[in-house]
C-alpha cells in the first residue's frame, strides 16, 4: 500500500483509552441559574404555569413582541441595504452618534466637547466585557466594586477579565429599600483607581434606584476620591422615561471624572437575539477621548474584530428618523406603563386576599424586576405546587405578569404565605 493510501484512511482514536483527554478529569459546569429555570419551566406540564424568572419583556398576551418601529426599520433596511460588508471596528458612525444622543440628550456638552467615544458591542454583556478588558489593560491592579445584590453575571464577566471583586452594600432587606447611608460610606472608602460598577437605572435584581440628587452625590464622590464609575445602563426607558432615566449619566457627566457606560438595546428595543449594545468611554477632553478610542478599537479588534450589523442598523434607522423615533418612544412608554400597572395589580391583589405582609414597596420599585420579599421556601413551594417560577432570593420579572395570570399568581402566593 502506498503512502497516499494511508493518508486517505480515517484516523480512529479510542477516546476511552486516551488518558490525555482534556476533559477526562474536568467536572461539568453548573447550568446558569436563570436559563436553567427557563428550561425547567418549558418541561413543566402544569397548564397554568407562569414564568416570572426570565429577564425578558412580555406583553399582556405573554409574548415578547417585535416592536412596530423595529419592523418598519427592517423593511427600510431590506429595501435600501446594498452590502453585507464588514462594519468599522467601532460600528457604524451614525449608530454610535445615535447611542450618544440617547445617553446624554440633545445638545449635550459631553457630545459637543468630544469627550465621549463609543463602540458598538454585542449586547450589554459584550459592552461590559469590552470595558473591563480596556480597564484591565491599563489599571491591572484595580478592584471592581459590585452592588450587593447584583445581576449574577457581573461577577462572571469581571472575574473572567481578571479583576479582584469586592461588594458594596446597596439593598436593605428590612426596609425593602436602598441602604443609602452604608452605600455612600463604603464608596467614600473606595481607593483611587478602583472601579465602581453601578446600575444606571432599574436596578437588577431589586428594582430599587437612586434619586437624581443621590446620583449627584455619588458622582461628586467619584470625582473627589478618584475612583472610576462604570454604569450598567441596560434598561433606559423602563424606569420613568428615556429622558428621566439618564439621571445617573447626567450626574457623572456634570461632575467631570472619567467614567464608562455599557448600554443595551435588548430590552428597550426588544432586540434580544440581535445582541445590540454599546460601550461608551467618557474622558476629560477630546484629546484624551481620541486616545481612549484608539485603545477601544484595539480591544474590540482582538475580541471580536467588528460588531454584528443588523441590530445596530435597526437602532440607527429608528433613532435617525424622527417619525420612527417618536413611534419607538410611544411603544416604550406603553411597555413601561404596562409594567407599572402590573406592579399595582400585584400589590392590590395580595392585599385583597388578606395577606398580612405589606407588599406596597413593590409599587416604588422601577423597571422589570422586583425583589418581591418572597422567601426561598415560598419560591420553592410556588414552583413545585403551582408551576410559578421565581428566581432564588425572590426576584420576579414583573413583565411576566398579565391580566390573564395575575389572579392565579396572587391566589397562589396568598396560599403559600397563609399555609
Amino acid at each position: 500500500m502506498t503512502l497516499s493510501k494511508y493518508l486517505c484512511l480515517p484516523l480512529i482514536i479510542n477516546q476511552s483509552d486516551n488518558e490525555e483527554s482534556m476533559w477526562k478529569s474536568i467536572a461539568a459546569a453548573a447550568p446558569d441559574a436563570i436559563f436553567g429555570l427557563t428550561e425547567a419551566f418549558k418541561q413543566d406540564t402544569n397548564p397554568n404555569k407562569v414564568n416570572l424568572g426570565a429577564g425578558v419583556y412580555k406583553d399582556d398576551q405573554g409574548i415578547t413582541p417585535i416592536l412596530e418601529s423595529v419592523k418598519k426599520a427592517e423593511r427600510l433596511l431590506l429595501e435600501e441595504e446594498q452590502t453585507k460588508s464588514y462594519l468599522p471596528i467601532s460600528g457604524d458612525p451614525l449608530y454610535t452618534s445615535c447611542v450618544q444622543r440617547l445617553l446624554f440628550g440633545e445638545h449635550s456638552a459631553v457630545i459637543n466637547s468630544g469627550r465621549a467615544v463609543t463602540a458598538h458591542a454585542p449586547g450589554g454583556t459584550g459592552a461590559l466585557r469590552i470595558g473591563g478588558e480596556l480597564i484591565q489593560k491599563f489599571i491591572p491592579g484595580a478592584t471592581i466594586w459590585i452592588s450587593s445584590p447584583t445581576w449574577a453575571n457581573h461577577h462572571g464577566i469581571f472575574g473572567a477579565a481578571g479583576f479582584k471583586l469586592k461588594s458594596y452594600p446597596y439593598y436593605n432587606r428590612d426596609t425593602k429599600g436602598l441602604n443609602y447611608d452604608e452605600f455612600l460610606a463604603t464608596l467614600a472608602e473606595v481607593p483611587a483607581g478602583d472601579v465602581v460598577l453601578l446600575h444606571g437605572c432599574c436596578h437588577n435584581p431589586t428594582g430599587v434606584d437612586l434619586e437624581p440628587d443621590q446620583w449627584k452625590e455619588v458622582a461628586a464622590l467619584a470625582a473627589d476620591k478618584g475612583w472610576i464609575g462604570f454604569l450598567d445602563f441596560a434598561y433606559q426607558g423602563f424606569g420613568d422615561s428615556v429622558d428621566q432615566d439618564r439621571s445617573s449619566v447626567n450626574a457623572f457627566a456634570a461632575a467631570g471624572p472619567d467614567f464608562f457606560v455599557a448600554s443595551s438595546f435588548s430590552k428597550n428595543f426588544g432586540l434580544y437575539n440581535e445582541r445590540t449594545g454599546a460601550i461608551t468611554v467618557i474622558s476629560s477632553s477630546a484629546q484624551e477621548a481620541a486616545v481612549a478610542q484608539s485603545h477601544l478599537d484595539l480591544t474590540v479588534r482582538v475580541c471580536y474584530s467588528n460588531p454584528p450589523a443588523h441590530g445596530g442598523l435597526i437602532v440607527k434607522t429608528v433613532l435617525s428618523n424622527p417619525e420612527l423615533e417618536q413611534n419607538w418612544r410611544r411603544e416604550l412608554e406603553g411597555m413601561c406603563r404596562r409594567i407599572i400597572s402590573m406592579r399595582s395589580a400585584l400589590v392590590e391583589g395580595l392585599a385583597s386576599r388578606g395577606v398580612d405582609q405589606d407588599f406596597s414597596y413593590i409599587r416604588q420599585q422601577r423597571g422589570m424586576f422586583s425583589f418581591s420579599g418572597l422567601a426561598d421556601d415560598t419560591v420553592a413551594w410556588l414552583k413545585e405546587h403551582k408551576g410559578i417560577y421565581v428566581v432564588g432570593g425572590g426576584r420576579i420579572n414583573v413583565a411576566g405578569l398579565t391580566t390573564s395570570n395575575i389572579d392565579y399568581v396572587c391566589d397562589s402566593i396568598a396560599e403559600a404565605l397563609q399555609s
